[in-house]
């Protein structure tokens, strides 16, 4: 894929099971991404330029992968105007709700939109889901998308094997 159009960064090189779900679900819509990784307490420079030049780049979106204190998501939104999305990681004695409330919490004028904890495929359709708001293209994937997801669990109702014992409703119930 050519051009990025989102950006993934990791505040360490332990998150990258995180990009690998997130890049997973862009490959599958068509979306090319890059990965970084730059921590906000560590390498805040890196973290700050990668931030500023990302827009001047072709990037439409951030989405920012940290655990613990999780600031890597604001750290990153106060440097940019892009969309920044945080996917907080269960990580530490409090499993990821520090960083839950450390990506949700922002001040005003430093909005971070947040996925819940280790929610890198949420993360990847929010994301997808800003780039469609002007590629068609990208639009139709996500639809199609949503609609195999939605047969999934249609046909699941008729698994006779998981629902053997239990009285299932009418399909006209649903409809």
């Amino acid at each position: 894929m050519s051009n990025p159009k989102i950006g993934i960064i990791l505040g360490s090189a332990s998150d990258a099971p995180h990009a690998q779900k997130i890049g997973a679900t862009l490959r599958e819509l068509g979306i090319p991404f890059e990965v970084t990784v730059a921590s906000a307490h560590r390498t805040p420079e890196d973290a700050a330029h990668y931030a500023q030049n990302a827009r001047p780049r072709g990037l439409e979106a951030i989405v920012a992968v940290a655990g613990l204190s999780a600031a890597l998501p604001g750290a990153v939104a106060a440097q940019t105007t892009l969309p920044v999305i945080g996917v907080p990681v269960e990580s530490g004695t409090l499993l990821g709700m520090d960083a839950l409330l450390s990506t949700a919490m922002m001040p005003p004028g430093v909005p971070v939109a947040s996925v819940g904890i280790n929610g890198a495929a949420n993360a990847a359709l929010l994301a997808a889901r800003i780039v469609s708001t002007h590629d068609s293209a990208v639009a139709e994937k996500l639809q199609s998308y949503a609609d195999e997801k939605a047969a999934k669990v249609r046909s699941s109702r008729r698994d006779a094997q998981t629902f053997a014992d239990l009285p299932m409703a009418p399909e006209e119930a649903l409809s």
